[in-house]
């Protein structure tokens, strides 16, 4: 844990990534976890979490901790607990385009969701088999992605050489511009999500759901991708297992996600600050 004074303020959101931080290594919400929550909410503290994830692929999560306000994509969607839209983003398509032919030249295994759907060209890369038991339901196999990139919420380069994937993080960016947002959000996926939005966006929209200002929100997280999160908050929480950037950044930095991470910053940092 962090040794320095962290901020004292009360808490009236907190707003948590999913992989590699609210689930174990088993994509799993724990049981302590999800009373953690639980007691969260009946002091008085609103939750919510927002994922790299594609919404459907959030599904077990929702239902598992009775999310009325999550959001996918990295915040290029939001979405009530019954999966009505809130908001709706999409890749600009110069760029999603743009970003496919440069990943694709460097070697990365290429996904695209969009319709609802996760579409790829590949079904044999080595990330496959993982991403599905991870959002829980079945890629669309295409020889080409056609008129799904202009509806497309995220496209993935996923790919072993992760240094390629951080350098071309840094080339995509600028060479992409307005249209589409570029983040690494494991070492082996780099995303491309709609322009303007970021989980510091969805941050933001959650917060004005609840009328909650921002120096009253506590974040968790643990990759790259997290820390526009870390922008929006007044209290800001890194994983055990938590990128070296990350932790940098973070106020506090609790325990692993195979340890109860979360529950761990709520038990002992969240719970002492809720507002009721």
């Amino acid at each position: 844990m962090n040794s320095s004074p962290t901020p004292s303020g009360r808490i009236s959101l907190m707003v948590s990534d999913v992989d590699g931080t609210l689930v174990d290594k088993q994509k799993a919400v724990t049981p302590r976890t999800a009373a953690a929550v639980r007691r969260l909410r009946e002091a008085g503290v609103h939750f919510c979490a927002v994922s790299a994830r594609p919404p459907r692929g959030m599904k077990i999560l929702v239902e598992a901790l009775g999310l009325d306000l999550f959001g996918g994509f990295n915040g290029g969607e939001i979405l009530r607990g019954d999966f009505s839209v809130v908001e709706q983003h999409f890749i600009a398509r110069e760029a999603a385009q743009t970003g496919i032919e440069v990943m694709r030249q460097r070697g990365a295994g290429i996904w695209v969701f969009a319709d609802n759907e996760w579409f790829l060209t590949d079904p044999d890369n080595q990330y496959v088999a993982g991403e599905i038991r991870t959002v829980a339901f079945q890629p669309t196999v295409v020889s080409a992605f056609g008129d799904h990139v202009a509806r497309a919420g995220k496209i993935v380069g996923a790919s072993s050489d992760f240094a390629m994937l951080e350098a071309c993080e840094a080339e995509l960016q600028p060479l992409l511009g307005s249209g589409a947002t570029v983040k690494r959000s494991q070492p082996k996926y780099l995303d491309l999500t709609p322009p303007g939005t970021d989980k510091g966006h969805a941050v933001r929209a959650f917060a004005a759901h609840y009328g909650v200002p921002l120096d009253e929100v506590a974040v968790i997280g643990d990759m790259h991708n997290d820390l526009p999160m870390f922008a929006n908050a007044g209290l800001r929480f890194a994983m055990g297992n938590a990128a070296d950037e990350v932790k940098a950044q973070a106020d506090v930095v609790t325990t692993a996600n195979d340890a109860d991470g979360v529950a761990h910053a709520i038990e002992h940092f969240v719970l002492p600050r809720a507002g009721r």
